[in-house]
């Protein structure tokens, strides 16, 4: 195995996990990259990226252009001279010229079994369409949107009960395996290398806000995707006495009830159950507005006729309860 000298560029801590996982090795990580540090927080300071707090602890260069397109970026990576750069989540776009410099190219953790899932979101993709496994490829990149040659792949189950979080906590070991396997015989994957197949791409666009907003009408199955889909990012709402509840946790429970789809069809201490399009949803925990999550046990000692059997959700703060 050879000493890779290697520059890294991510943000998010998906990214910051990789980069651990490469300081922990024997390669040598020379540089980082990072998107410019951004305001969070009530008093909307400028805050570090998870990346760039990890290459700090270990006192790695840290560089945070806006863009890789000018020449002085180019010239950057030429004067670093690394032998490869390992692309995680990073956000921003690899110019030809950038992808050029590297003896070794530039590989990409994608998370998602490529060419399936391509793009900004394959984990909440793959989790809505139902899919029953995905994984990590590592990709050799080019200038496509992920569609570079395939170095390596490694397989995730997808569980019942699964959300976004769950899921990327299992692909992130996934692609540490991956990519610390493709690296340490990075010649041999190279030669190896698979060309992806277009005839089975499909793209995972970032989700917008609208499809959180869920439609009784479908089935229960569906709509507990669309929660565990939108854990940690894009959480899952709709309207209660006219108000948007967020919905964190619910189990589709296989019945034939026949009341209108967003009815309350059932309530205990601790959940309550909502009629779908299709079966229905055991609402466990959920965020009022301007409220931390909480359990519906612990709302409804506050308020226990909230959620009484006959109420209904909508699909707008206008509609009728």
């Amino acid at each position: 195995m050879q000493k890779l000298r290697i520059c890294f560029a991510g943000t998010p801590a998906f990214a910051a996990a990789h980069l651990s996982a490469l300081l922990d090795s024997a390669h040598d990580v020379i540089a980082v990259y990072t998107q410019p540090d951004r305001p969070s927080g009530r008093g909307k300071k400028l805050q570090a990226g998870p990346v760039k707090n990890v290459a700090i602890e270990h006192a790695i260069p840290v560089y945070q252009p806006p863009s890789l397109k000018s020449a002085e970026q180019t010239e950057l990576l030429s004067r670093l001279a690394p032998d490869l750069l390992v692309v995680v989540a990073y956000g921003l776009i690899l110019p030809k010229a950038i992808l050029d410099i590297p003896k070794y190219g530039c590989i990409n953790v994608h998370a998602s079994l490529l060419p399936r899932w391509r793009g900004a979101a394959p984990i909440e993709r793959a989790l809505l369409a139902g899919d029953e496994q995905t994984g990590v490829t590592i990709m050799q990149m080019d200038e496509g949107l992920d569609t570079g040659a395939m170095l390596d792949k490694e397989l995730v189950a997808i569980a019942a009960q699964d959300n976004r979080l769950d899921l990327e906590e299992k692909l992130c070991r996934a692609g540490q395996t991956a990519l610390l396997r493709t690296l340490n015989d990075i010649e041999r994957v190279r030669n190896e290398a698979v060309e992806q197949d277009d005839d089975y791409t499909c793209y995972a666009a970032k989700l917008d806000k609208a499809e959180a907003l869920i439609d009784w009408t479908l089935t229960a199955e569906q709509i507990s995707r669309q929660i565990r889909a939108g854990i940690g990012r894009t959480p899952a709402f709709s309207f209660f006495d006219k108000h948007r509840l967020r919905i964190l946790v619910a189990e589709v429970i296989a019945d034939t009830q026949s009341a209108p789809p967003g009815t309350v069809v059932s309530s205990s201490k601790d959940s309550f159950t909502v009629a779908c399009g299709q079966s229905s949803l055991r609402i466990k925990s959920l965020q009022l507005p301007g409220k931390k999550v909480m359990t519906v046990r612990d709302i409804k000692n506050s308020q226990p006729s909230l959620f009484d059997t006959g109420k209904c959700f909508s699909a707008s703060d206008d509609s009728q309860p």
